[in-house]
């Protein structure tokens, strides 16, 4: 074990649920470790402005099955300077805390590196969004329940659209990863899964649409980064050669919300205290995360730099399936 005596936590980013799961985890496994804990409220932020709490077991009780995080998060445009990061790890150093955990995506991991690179500030990162789309990690904190929120909304739209013969677009988030619109497209029976990864079939979707029952209703579901403008902009040109009613859903930040799933509240455990020891072992500017059910620790860097591929065996599937 290195000689760290005292850990800051923070949350950064997008929320997703889970990541009070995985700061429970963090706090507690320090806490066993005799490592004292600096909550950082707000994010990059409040590492700014000294935003820090004490924090031990009792802190993080009763947060395990809430969505969000009871640390805040915020977007932070004085962190992506260097004054603004020297400002950042002079408030650490005077805080004593010899190392961080950070639990986000993408965006936070690249803050950290920056924070490493400059300051030598080491950091194990939990990686925590709804998008899937870190690479170095079979799933990522708040997945789950994101893809479970989105199917028990289409299975309530499907209803609606089977009464009234429409075809309903829904759209789900995934701005650049298709990883939601996949699993939630598959879940829900969805009669087409439009998703970045993949350039759209418009001839496919009209076929789908206007083929035998499928005259009738029809789910489509488009990751919000396909097309121009999502699920809007597909009904609009299908519209223009495939004279059926329809109505566009945009499902939103629902997904972000609400209590984390069984599966993210043990995985979210899994990697909050495997960050920890992994920490406590001298493991710098690394993500911890799951291949194969195995702890897996990832260079940051890759996280982002390196593509999380999309798998093609459930991209054949949804096709077999939507006939």
């Amino acid at each position: 074990m290195s000689k760290i005596k005292k850990i800051g936590v923070f949350t950064s980013g997008g929320d997703a649920p889970g990541m009070n799961a995985a700061l429970r985890a963090i706090v507690r496994t320090a806490v066993y470790h005799n490592i004292e804990v600096v909550g950082i409220q707000h994010g990059y932020n409040g590492m700014i402005k000294s935003d820090f709490i004490p924090m031990g077991p009792r802190s993080v009780s009763n947060i395990i099955q809430r969505g969000g995080t009871i640390l805040k998060t915020a977007r932070s445009s004085e962190f992506m300077t260097r004054e603004g990061r020297a400002k950042a790890a002079a408030n650490l150093s005077a805080q004593g805390i010899d190392g961080l955990v950070a639990i986000g995506g993408n965006g936070t991991f690249q803050g950290a590196t920056l924070l490493y690179d400059e300051h030598m500030i080491p950091t194990v990162g939990v990686p925590g969004t709804i998008d899937n789309d870190l690479y170095g990690t079979d799933f990522t904190i708040g997945y789950d329940t994101a893809i479970n929120t989105a199917v028990e909304a289409i299975d309530k739209i499907r209803d609606t659209a089977d009464a009234h013969d429409r075809v309903f677009y829904v759209e789900v988030m995934g701005r650049d990863s298709g990883f939601i619109a996949l699993d939630v497209g598959i879940s829900a029976g969805a009669e087409y899964i439009a998703i970045p990864e993949l350039e759209a079939n418009f001839e496919a979707i009209r076929q789908k649409l206007t083929t035998g029952s499928r005259q009738r209703s029809s789910i489509i579901v488009i990751a919000e980064g396909c097309f121009n403008g999502g699920a809007m902009d597909l009904a609009r040109r299908m519209s223009e050669f495939v004279h059926l009613h329809y109505r566009v859903t945009v499902l939103g930040h629902i997904q972000r919300g609400g209590s984390p799933s069984a599966r993210d509240r043990v995985f979210a455990a899994k990697l909050g205290s495997g960050a920890v020891e992994a920490l406590l072992k001298g493991e710098l500017n690394v993500m911890a995360g799951e291949i194969n059910n195995s702890l897996v620790l990832t260079p940051m860097r890759d996280t982002w730099e390196k593509r999380k591929e999309i798998d093609s065996r459930l991209v054949d599937l949804a096709q077999i399936l939507s006939i």
